[in-house]
Formats: structure tokens, C-alpha cells, sequence
């Protein structure tokens, strides 16, 4: 799919840093027409056949498996492939020695262990992707990388933490929208004084971003009004509701997600395809990508289904380690679901976008960075809902106020970042800035059981006046 050279850390570009006026890049389509009949008046359509990932060779080869994956797409993705050893060694703590104790050491190492697995995971993506048309890559990519997210929150159902799941859908949107947003930024202002973005990659997403985040604020909205109205509603009528009310609007986020999909990869695609095309054009280092050996199908197949299993038997060990490690080292909850399970299951759709950034492929940055974040909201968040629903769990979207206002708050400074189709490294600057604060609030912030009984009417006050205000400034 996208383009990638030598990555974060290749060769940087001598003499002044272009401009996005710079006569050295293509200019972008200005009109619908002209986006939907390309460059050379060709239509562009979602079967046409790409040549960009063809590895010239078929089957299976050990030799050049290795050496592809090893290599990988940039210097920072080959310096992950540093941390394998851990690998074997979070396998063996868990599944094959009978270690009790260690929680703290046996939850790092379990850590660390997935970043490789989930960088050989958007690897085999990425390779995969590349054979396909642009839109169809985009999508393939995007929810590859989502295969970890998705293993962690199942696995987590399974294990019954539901407010650690709650946390880590709106930490993983977090995540997306101010770290790894903010990181591509600021990673393409180091090279060029700008970057800019077509409107067709940042509207769409800001404005889904808007109805998604609004979604998922709804049945906490509801629980919350019922709460301070003072109705006769004994706590397990209201939980009953607010479950309903969750799965209700699952469906209709999921609804709304396969509309988009619809809107991306049928009626629309031919403007996504010339964007795309556009990035691949202005890509820095894609003389150096066209020459790279790259993986089979067979191989992308192999290579997705060894990591995939890696990732579930790693997320399982993960995952049976966090009640522990919040017991026992005042890691709280919120801490561990809004921030530490996003920063792993996320890892290899951040370096992806960081490396396009780099090589001033903004749209397919952003293609990344946005869809990813929808399809957390809209796919793998309702998903969880609806799983727990076929099994009988009570698994809803009743989120912390602060998470929720943290969200939409979020959902708001992206959205005005967005809206002048260019971005620079103070802009990445602060969007990370922005998300250590939330990282900071999120670490202090108590477990729910210490929270219960200290008077919290006082504070559920003071968070509804801070719902209140986002509510005003999203409605003026």
C-alpha cells in the first residue's frame, strides 16, 4: 500500500526544507471531476489491479520470509524486531513454568512481547495491502492492525473486566487522535515546514469522529440524567436500561460503519484512489520502496496467522496479570485500560503512521490514524458489546464522566486542527502535550470501588457541569 523507504530515521533531506507550494510535488485534484477521473481522465475503480506489491517470486521461502520481516519497513520497525527474545521468554513464564509470584515482571515482560508481535502483524498487513487497489488496501491494512485490539478486548470479556475494556476503547481512541495524530505531525514538520492533507481524508473522519464520540457518550449521558432527575428507579432497573440502551446503539454505530465503508470503497472510492495516488507520487523514499523485496501472499498469510497466535497466547498471559498488578503496585484502572493497554494493542498502526509522516505521506498518516480511531468507535467497541450480549454478559458503553468528557474534548481539538487541511510540528507538539496531561489525570484518578463512598455527590455535580459546558459548545 503506502510507501515507506528508510522510515522514521533514513537519510534526511539536505539544504532548506520544502514548502507544501514546493513545484517538486504534485499538485492535489481541486475538483470532484477532476479527483474521480485522475490525473489522465482514467476512471478509477475498486477492482482495478495493483502492481505495487508484486514480490515476483510464489509459495513459500524461508530464507527471504526472514529476511523481509527482519528488515520490515523503517529503522524504527526494524528496532522493535530487536525485542523477539521476549517472545519465548513471556511464553514460558506463563504457559510452561509454574511461577506464581512475579506479577510485576511477568506483566513487563508479557508487555514488551507484543510489540514485536504486533509490528509483524501491521507488517504482514501493510505487504498484503500493497497488492490490493488503494481503498481496499487502506481498509485491509487499518483493521489488521486492529487484530490486537480486538484479541485484547475479547480476552478481557472473557476475564469479565469490563471496566478496563470500557477504559481501553476510549484510551485506544485517545491514543490515535492526540499520540499518534500529534506524533505525525510533528515527525512530518521536521522535515518540510508544512504538510498538507486533503479534504476528503480529514472532513469525512473529523465529522465521523463527532457522531461516533457523541454515540458512545449516549449511555452515559442517559445514566447519569436518570441519576440527578430524582426518578424512582431501583440501580438494577437503571442497569438494565443503560445495557439495552448500549446495545441498541451498537448496532447502530455498526450500521453506520458499514454505510461508510459502503461511501469509501463503492460510490466514493475513485476520490480516495486519486488521494492516495497522489501521496504515492510525493512519497520521499519511494524510489527506494519499489526496490525492496517484498513478501508473497502466501507469506503475508503466514506471517498473519503466526503473529495473530502469538498476540492471543501473549494477551491471554497480559491480561491474567492486570488484577494483580492493580491490587497489589496501585496501578489503577483507569490508568491501566485508558493508557497502557492502548499503547501496546496500538503499536504497529503508530509506527506505520509515523514512518508515512515521515516520507510526506500525510493522507495515508492520516487514513491511519483516523480510521483506525472509527473503527474502534464504530466496529470494535460495539463489537464487544454485541459478543457480550450473545453470551449474557452485562458488557455496556456507560463510561467514566471524565473519560467521556476527555473524549469529546479530544474529538474537538482534532476536528479544529483539521479544518485548514495543513499541519505543522507545533501542532504535533500539542497534541501530545495534550494527551500526557489526560495520561497524568488518568493515573491519579481512583478505582471505582475507592471512589464509591466518599461523597460523591459533590463531584458527580461538578462533572455534569463540565458535561454541560462540552454539550453547549458541541450545540452553539
Amino acid at each position: 500500500m503506502a510507501a515507506h523507504g528508510n522510515g522514521v530515521f533514513g537519510d534526511r533531506e539536505k539544504g532548506t526544507r520544502p514548502s507544501q507550494h514546493s513545484e517538486r510535488q504534485p499538485a492535489l485534484p481541486r475538483t470532484r471531476q477532476e479527483i474521480v477521473d485522475g490525473p489522465n481522465g482514467g476512471t478509477r475503480g475498486l477492482l482495478r489491479v495493483k502492481s505495487a506489491g508484486e514480490s515476483g517470486r510464489r509459495g513459500m521461502h524461508p530464507i527471504q520470509f526472514l529476511t523481509i520481516t527482519w528488515r520490515s519497513t523503517s529503522w524504527l520497525s526494524r528496532a522493535v524486531n530487536i525485542l523477539w527474545p521476549f517472545v519465548p521468554v513471556a511464553i514460558a513464564l506463563h504457559w510452561i513454568t509454574a511461577v506464581e509470584d512475579m506479577h510485576v515482571l511477568k506483566f513487563s515482560i508479557a508487555y514488551i512481547a507484543m510489540v514485536p508481535c504486533a509490528n509483524l502483524i501491521g507488517f504482514a498487513g501493510q505487504e498484503l495491502a500493497r497488492k490490493m487497489p488503494h481503498m481496499l488496501g487502506v481498509l485491509t491494512e487499518t483493521t489488521m492492525g486492529s487484530v490486537v485490539e480486538i484479541v485484547l478486548f475479547m480476552i478481557l470479556l472473557q476475564d469479565s473486566q469490563f471496566y478496563v475494556i470500557q477504559a481501553a476503547i476510549l484510551g485506544s481512541i485517545l491514543a490515535n487522535m492526540l499520540l499518534c495524530l500529534g506524533l505525525c505531525f510533528f515527525t512530518a514538520g521536521l522535515r518540510r515546514e508544512e504538510a498538507t492533507f486533503h479534504a476528503a481524508v480529514s472532513e469525512v473522519g473529523s465529522n465521523l469522529l463527532l457522531i461516533a464520540g457523541l454515540g458512545l457518550a449516549i449511555p452515559t449521558v442517559f445514566q447519569r440524567s436518570i441519576i440527578n432527575s430524582g426518578f424512582d428507579l431501583t440501580t438494577e432497573d437503571l442497569d438494565a436500561r443503560v445495557l439495552n440502551i448500549s446495545r441498541i446503539v451498537s448496532v447502530l454505530l455498526i450500521i453506520a460503519y458499514a454505510v461508510f465503508v459502503f461511501f469509501q470503497m463503492h460510490t466514493h472510492n475513485g476520490i480516495y484512489d486519486a488521494v492516495f495516488e497522489h501521496d504515492e507520487k510525493r512519497d520521499a523514499d519511494g524510489h527506494k520502496d519499489r526496490a525492496k523485496a517484498k513478501l508473497t501472499f502466501t507469506e503475508c498469510i503466514i506471517a498473519l496467522a503466526i503473529s495473530v497466535a502469538l498476540v492471543t497466547l501473549i494477551a491471554i498471559a497480559l491480561v491474567q496479570e492486570i488484577p494483580a498488578i492493580v491490587e497489589e503496585q496501585g496501578i489503577s484502572d483507569p490508568f491501566m485500560g485508558l493508557i497502557l493497554v492502548p499503547l501496546v494493542e496500538k503499536a504497529a498502526e503508530h509506527l506505520t503512521a509515523i514512518d508515512e509522516a515521515w516520507d510526506n505521506q500525510i493522507n495515508f498518516a492520516l487514513s491511519h490514524c483516523i480510521g483506525a480511531t472509527i473503527q474502534t468507535a464504530m466496529l470494535n467497541a460495539p463489537l464487544v458489546v454485541i459478543v457480550g450480549w450473545g453470551r449474557k454478559l452485562p458488557m455496556d458503553l456507560n463510561f467514566e464522566v471524565f473519560d467521556i468528557v476527555m473524549l469529546i474534548l479530544a474529538i474537538i481539538i482534532v476536528g479544529n486542527l483539521l479544518r485548514d487541511l495543513k499541519s505543522d510540528y507545533l501542532e504535533g507538539f500539542l497534541c501530545v502535550v495534550v494527551y500526557i496531561a489526560i495520561a497524568v489525570a488518568a493515573f491519579y484518578f481512583p478505582n471505582p470501588h475507592e471512589a464509591a463512598g466518599h461523597g460523591g455527590t459533590g463531584e458527580e455535580g461538578a462533572a455534569q457541569e463540565a458535561a454541560a459546558h462540552v454539550a453547549k459548545y458541541l450545540l452553539s
